[in-house]
């Protein structure tokens, strides 16, 4: 007859030796626990033969310690360091660079090597990277998908190693994820610019493919509704996220009568707000008295042009902390300092500045 595993496992008391400042070792979670140094071992690294109670055990004493493993010396001893992938589209988007410096910061603060990959948001080398750092058989890998499609290699990465996607969701793929309230927040500016009496406006929106983009047509939308604007009476150019696509987005969406002319740019992300903001200037359009724009990301750039670009913080650098802290957890027993729960749902936050006025009468 088995005995029924009980939720709660009655530790020895920490002695004043454990509540010291000498940071506890593995043989004092052992003593704790009550089991062979090994078995914390096993535990620790996910290995050998350990019972379901006492892997508990082990836990339980750990946690009450606040014994936190030495990664380096433990993967030095193995022979290797231990390490992560990243793959993200690429650094010369702000927005990325801050997502990629927040894994980072929590990658080296926990003695773990990161491999990055960048995949100019083309599906075949995220394919390639896929596989080849499953070859490479890294702790774990941290995905921004630049092309919002499944590739096969993915897959077969996520069958067999610890995979966390940050930003971009995968379509029906059920894997931890981090991401902002990316409609909520494309609601919000939309709604600041509808509050401002802009009646014609016209949309650049990201790549169609991409979760992100959808779900920030999805707030577009729901703030036009609002305002008595019917969404599908509203022009819609696809960009991609660069700063060119949103200057020729913009060349579209104005080269029409000026009686029919957009009097505000909602823009997916702020790289393609300042192309957009360029070709405006070419035109002799002044912004925002002529013509307001806005974006999403609040990427440093976004306070620095003239004027200031109204637009969205979804916090980068820390939705890349939360990624990276999510998958270190995954594989490894959790650090003290991260015991608490991972934000997922990252809130985004409106930033107005000066390029968003009111509507010009006419």
């Amino acid at each position: 007859m088995k005995r029924k595993l009980s939720s709660v496992v009655a530790l020895p008391e920490p002695s004043a030796h454990e509540h010291s400042a000498r940071r506890p070792t593995i043989r004092d979670v052992a003593r704790v626990a009550g089991v062979a140094v090994s078995t914390v071992s096993y535990v620790i690294n996910r290995s050998g033969q350990v019972s379901a109670e006492t892997r508990l055990r082990v836990n339980s004493a750990i946690h009450a310690l606040r014994y936190e493993p030495n990664l380096l010396a433990r993967n030095l001893k193995a022979g290797r360091a231990g390490s992560i992938g990243l793959i993200a589209p690429d650094l010369k988007n702000p927005f990325f660079a801050a997502v990629s410096s927040g894994v980072q910061e929590i990658a080296q603060a926990r003695d773990m090597l990161l491999v990055l990959c960048t995949t100019q948001s083309a599906q075949h080398w995220e394919n390639y990277y896929s596989q080849v750092l499953r070859a490479r058989r890294l702790d774990g890998l941290i995905f921004l998908s630049g092309s919002g499609m499944l590739t096969p290699s993915l897959m077969e990465l996520i069958q067999s190693d610890s995979v966390v996607l940050v930003d971009e969701r995968l379509p029906g793929l059920e894997v931890p994820c981090v991401v902002s309230t990316n409609r909520r927040g494309a609601r919000s500016v939309a709604d600041h610019v509808l509050g401002n009496g802009h009646r014609r406006v016209g949309i650049i929106s990201g790549p169609q493919t991409l979760w992100t983009a959808g779900q920030r047509m999805s707030g577009y939308r729901e703030a036009l509704a609002a305002a008595a604007i019917e969404p599908d009476s509203v022009p819609v150019v696809a960009g991609d996220y660069q700063q060119q696509s949103g200057y020729e987005a913009a060349r579209i969406l104005l080269d029409v009568p000026p009686a029919e002319r957009p009097t505000a740019l909602i823009c997916a992300n702020d790289l393609m707000a300042i192309g957009a903001m360029l070709y405006c200037r070419e035109q002799s359009l002044e912004i925002p008295k002529d013509i307001s724009i806005c974006g999403f990301d609040d990427i440093p750039l976004a306070g620095l042009v003239q004027p200031g670009l109204t637009s969205v913080d979804q916090r980068a650098e820390q939705l890349g902390r939360s990624a990276c802290r999510l998958l270190l957890r995954l594989i490894a027993p959790p650090n003290p300092e991260d015991q608490g729960s991972i934000e997922t749902d990252h809130s985004t936050n409106l930033v107005v500045r000066g390029s968003v006025g009111p509507a010009p009468a006419g």
